[in-house]
């Protein structure tokens, strides 16, 4: 029996069942981490777009996974936290060769975009003093908080429908935030929880009256807690900027749920109001930079892990925060595909969904007061939100485009 049709022996989440061939005549695992290192340098377009150059590729034209273990690994991705084409790439490795392969592919898709970020950082913090950097950032501030602001409309539009339970979250949490500036983590869980209590509460007494089978200690209480856990590691962080970076990180890894520009208010709070690494202009800057590279909008935390630690502090803030998003993946992932309509499940989702929307809409609100300042950024807000909402235009496009009028404004 080939590699393909078995995990990879003692690799986390692929001791339950043995990974599923994703199509008896696929081609070397050599091919699909090339494949995956080309998407990771060429897929501009946001989470979406590169999930769908995927299916395209690796489903229609190539035949290299089937389709419903494709739909497999984007539902899994919309349940567990973090970005979507990430999961989805490192669903693709971990049917190929488990766990392992997880991790093989999501270095290739990462890797491309984690090399520019860093480098674009390296000379940013050379030259954040020059005017032509401050001039450049001056216009592409407001077209960030534009491109964030569509992405957090089509984000509660998208996970709140018609349920008015889940617009009151979204609402609630959205007033704190942009009341406070802050977002505290445990409202994303909180809602989770109380949907699970509206929603699925008879549910939760079914393990009483069950016997676990062996060997399968992994549950939704297990998931909803996973946040829990995660903000306990975080409480640690006092060992150092290193410790305290990848801590920080590592827990916010694991609260993104939603668009990946989910992860700009925990981003925020974190690093500008609790441990001041960085200035409200320079978030703006970093959040900017995930925006124009391919890959991940979440590879921000190799932009942010730079300017506060160096080459090292890129390197750590980027395993960390990529961490609980890969066991996300390999952890639960047989087990998520044979209870993906588990009621509890859903609800937790619902709720956390709901939550990250508000938070990020709250997050436009704190962020729009310190990048638009006066009547050009004001413009240049405007504009570029009345272009995409018009016009489907790439974001690199639409950054570069408001990085020049900065030259030619300030």
């Amino acid at each position: 029996m080939s590699s393909e049709h078995s995990p990879t022996p003692g690799s986390a989440g692929a001791t339950e069942t043995p990974a599923p061939a994703t199509a008896p005549d696929g081609p070397g695992f050599a091919a699909v981490l090339r494949y995956f290192l080309r998407l990771g340098t060429l897929g501009f377009g946001g989470p979406i777009a590169v999930v769908g150059y995927m299916q395209r590729d690796l489903v229609e034209k190539r035949g290299w996974i089937a389709k419903q273990e494709f739909l497999g690994g984007v539902a899994l991705g919309q349940t567990m936290p973090g970005p979507l084409a990430a999961q989805v790439a490192m669903w693709v490795g971990y049917l190929r060769r488990g766990a392992l392969g997880a991790a093989a592919t999501a270095l290739a898709f990462i890797a491309p975009s984690f090399l520019m970020v860093t480098g674009v950082a390296a000379v940013y913090a050379h030259y954040a003093g020059l005017s032509v950097v401050q001039a450049l950032f001056y216009g592409i501030a407001p077209a960030v908080m534009a491109i964030i602001s569509i992405a957090a409309y089509k984000l509660v539009r998208l996970t709140d429908g018609k349920d008015w339970r889940a617009w009151a979250i979204s609402t609630v949490v959205f007033a704190v935030t942009a009341l406070t500036g802050r977002e505290p983590i445990y409202l994303i869980v909180g809602a989770g929880l109380l949907m699970i209590t509206l929603d699925a509460r008879p549910r939760l007494r079914l393990p009483r009256r069950r016997t676990p089978s062996p060997g399968k200690g992994t549950s939704t209480y297990g998931i909803a807690a996973w946040p829990l856990a995660s903000t306990a590691l975080g409480a640690l962080a006092t060992g150092g900027t290193l410790a305290s970076l990848g801590l920080f990180f590592l827990k916010t890894g694991a609260l993104v749920f939603g668009s990946g520009l989910a992860i700009v208010p925990l981003l925020r709070d974190g690093v500008v109001t609790q441990h001041h690494w960085l200035t409200q202009a320079q978030f703006l800057d970093a959040v900017a930079m995930g925006l124009i590279t391919p890959g991940p909008v979440v590879i921000t935390a190799g932009f942010i892990g730079y300017l506060v630690g160096g080459a090292t502090g890129a390197l750590v803030a980027t395993v960390a925060i990529f961490i609980p998003i890969y066991l996300g993946v390999v952890v639960p992932g047989r087990w998520f595909i044979r209870h993906r309509d588990n009621l509890q499940l859903k609800a937790f989702v619902t709720g956390a969904t709901a939550a990250a929307g508000g938070a990020l809409c709250g997050a436009v609100v704190v962020l729009t007061r310190q990048a638009v300042t006066d009547i050009p950024t004001t413009a240049i807000a405007v504009v570029t939100l009345a272009l995409l909402w018009r016009f489907k235009i790439p974001e690199p496009y639409v950054v570069g485009a408001a990085g020049i009028l900065g030259l030619l404004l300030h």
